[in-house]
Formats: structure tokens, sequence, C-alpha cells
């Protein structure tokens, strides 16, 4: 650690700090993640569908702008 200099105590807490609060970060993403996914699979089963879904069913002369229709 001598090559850390006088402060390497505070060096490596600041590492480890870091790296808590990134994998806190991580673990709350996923968590995050898979609750929305739980979500949207209970809406999809109550009937409810993507808004996307709908725009997939338009067909492309339907979607096109009036700049591209002329």
């Amino acid at each position: 650690m001598a090559g850390l200099g006088p402060h390497w105590g505070f060096i490596v807490a600041a590492y480890l700090v870091t790296a808590v609060v990134v994998l806190g970060l991580i673990v709350w993403i996923r968590a995050d993640l898979a609750a929305q996914r739980r979500t949207l699979k209970d809406l999809e089963a109550r009937g409810l569908r993507r808004r996307s879904d709908a725009a997939k069913a338009v067909t492309p002369a339907a979607a096109a702008t009036p700049a591209e229709a002329e």
C-alpha cells in the first residue's frame, strides 16, 4: 500500500464505497426489471395490450405522412 502514499486508507475506502454503491444500483435495477416484467405479464393476462402492438398492425400505406402521400 506504500505506492498509494500516506492517504491509502482513504483511497481504498473510496473505491470500496463506490463498488458497494454500483453493486447496489445493479441489484436495485434488476429487482425493478423483474417487478416491471411481473406487472406487464399481469396486465397482459387481464387482456391489456401494448400500444406498440397496435402500431405494428397498421399497414405502411396507412402510416405514411401527408408529405409522403403526395
